[in-house]
């Protein structure tokens, strides 16, 4: 089969309808299912439009004197509105035709149209495996006649959008078909590609992007034939927001999620009167000044059009202007940086071990890959913002744990006004000969009873896009749903809207944005009992509860 390519850019718009025949069903991962779950409570009220739920917010407020702890349990009461009906959504990425880019698309399709194909080890079926929303389950409670507990997918927690409904297009500085940049990619099987080429083929060229040589580097220049003209971050802004409200019109779409999922930038310098205010911002943005970068104006671009923006790269592109700026606008945003293969894992042992009294003394990290990305990390500026977002990740577990870590000493400088941390190295090389096929190493040295020693290592191979691709799909699905709820506080009447910073995306994140003057909470299973609780809440239900207490009574 072949498709003429459009001459134009078409920045991807809807995808064709299919007249391929899958030979297998769906995958449960990729099923669509009705709205089967309901909560009869005097806490929880449906109506056609809304859910509205009571939830009290329990904690403790904990005051200490002369070492001495007093605790205060607390209930907050709340309510939660969340508008049931899933508007037409699209997905603008930024990076369109890159691996994750263009991977997304196809693996929509094939999931869309029910696209088999034939792999060595036999007929593959397309599937959403990877994604939390789509392919984990939340448990909910027992099944009385059995004592059973049961689960149900968390994606029918609360209304979604489903994957395959997405609308996608975004920009890219390269202008390669979208056809033609799933092939240079190399990520998916050949028979896969051989079949959904057509329908790439009509997704067209990604729209011109910004680009700026001193934020990525300099071995990305031949790609770059597909950009804005010209010098003005003004014109380039007011660009792209026109950009995105054509998008929207010419779809009809009801929401559209901004993503950034191109190359990993330099950090941006933060210099008071350029990027510390929201009005400086902007300013900043109309006199052209050169610590602007692509992913902050475009990140600009669309909270200024109401529109919410998630980071999917390590650089800080949420300056604290651009953090104003979406809290003035009321405009969501969220990331920083997809967490898919060796923080993810390191969130999780790092936790364990600190958890069971183990001080980890040392954690080296080495990475090599060959995709484009491991390509513009190979130069020191960009490596550097991927080294800070994978160095965090074990801040918050060693602050909780000040039996194994000195805390950090008042009026002191450097180490010392940290505290003690274990030493921690991360290491990225490009190896173009591996592809998309990451290797992740990683040693944990740490101190165990009486001055004994305990060595872990982990060797980790992974598919890079493949992992993160999925992500990409549960960050745009949560963004989306997060903007359909609101809540109330006691002694509010209006409904408002959650917050600017969207800090429930964390899970999915390397380097959390959490609203400013709280701590970023980085224990990978903290995130996901935070993500459980708060969908749960938002039906009515308490959060979870490993108790078991019919377990342990008579």
């Amino acid at each position: 089969m072949s498709t003429q390519l459009p001459a134009t850019n078409s920045s991807g718009y809807n995808t064709p309808n299919s007249e391929l025949e899958s030979i297998v069903p769906v995958h449960p991962t990729a099923v669509r299912r009705p709205n089967y779950i309901t909560v009869q409570s005097e806490n929880t009220v449906y109506t056609d439009d809304h859910i509205t739920a009571k939830y009290f917010n329990r904690g403790a407020d904990v005051v200490v004197s002369d070492g001495q702890f007093t605790i205060l349990p607390t209930a907050k009461p709340y309510e939660f509105q969340t508008t049931r009906k899933v508007g037409k959504t699209g997905l603008m990425m930024i990076g369109l035709g890159g691996n994750n880019g263009s991977t997304l698309c196809a693996t929509i399709i094939a999931n869309k149209h029910q696209i088999a194909w034939h792999t060595k080890e036999g007929i593959q079926q397309p599937n959403y495996i990877g994604s939390v929303l789509r392919a984990s389950t939340v448990r909910i409670g027992t099944e009385p006649s059995t004592g059973k507990e049961v689960h149900v997918p968390i994606s029918d927690v609360l209304p979604m959008v489903h994957p395959n409904d997405l609308v996608l297009g975004g920009w890219d500085i390269s202008g390669l078909p979208m056809d033609k940049a799933m092939e240079r990619a190399k990520v998916l099987d050949y028979d896969l590609q051989r079949q959904v080429k057509p329908h790439m083929a009509l997704l067209g060229r990604p729209l011109p992007s910004i680009y700026y040589p001193d934020f990525i580097a300099a071995n990305q220049e031949a790609r770059a034939d597909n950009v804005v003209p010209g010098t003005d971050k003004q014109v380039h802004l007011e660009h792209v927001r026109a950009d995105i409200r054509r998008f929207k019109a010419e779809n009809q779409l009801d929401r559209v999620v901004v993503f950034w999922t191109a190359n990993t930038e330099r950090y941006s310098d933060i210099i008071p009167g350029v990027n510390d205010t929201a009005d400086n911002v902007l300013a900043a943005i109309k006199n052209s000044h050169s610590e602007v970068s692509p992913s902050t104006l475009f990140a600009v671009a669309a909270i200024l059009e109401g529109e919410p923006f998630v980071n999917g790269a390590p650089q800080n592109t949420f300056v604290p202007g651009v953090i104003a700026l979406a809290e003035r606008e009321k405009s969501f945003i969220g990331g920083d940086d997809l967490k898919s293969g060796q923080t993810k894992l390191k969130s999780v042992l790092a936790e364990f071990l600190v958890n069971a009294g183990i001080k980890p003394l040392s954690i080296a990290s080495y990475n090599h890959l060959g995709n484009n990305d491991g390509h513009n990390l190979s130069a020191e500026p960009q490596f550097k913002s991927k080294e800070i977002s994978k160095s965090s990740v074990v801040d918050d577990m060693v602050d909780a744990n000040r039996l194994l870590y000195k805390p950090p000493v008042l009026g002191a400088t450097g180490k010392a006004a940290k505290g003690e941390h274990p030493d921690h190295i991360v290491v990225i090389k490009y190896v173009p000969a591996v592809g998309d096929s990451k290797r992740a190493i990683d040693e944990y040295y740490s101190e165990i009873f009486c001055g004994g020693r305990q060595t872990i290592n982990i060797f980790n191979e992974c598919e890079d896009s493949l992992l993160a691709t999925p992500l990409i799909l549960d960050l745009t699905i949560l963004t989306e749903l997060l903007t359909r709820v609101k809540y109330r506080g006691e002694g509010q009447t209006d409904f408002a809207p959650l917050h600017a910073v969207l800090s429930l995306l964390s899970y999915m994140c390397k380097a959390p944005l959490v609203k400013p003057g709280t701590d970023v909470v980085n224990s990978l299973g903290r995130q996901r009992n935070a993500l459980e609780s708060f969908l749960k809440a938002c039906i009515g239900l308490e959060g979870n509860s490993d108790l078991l207490l019919e377990t342990r009574i008579w």
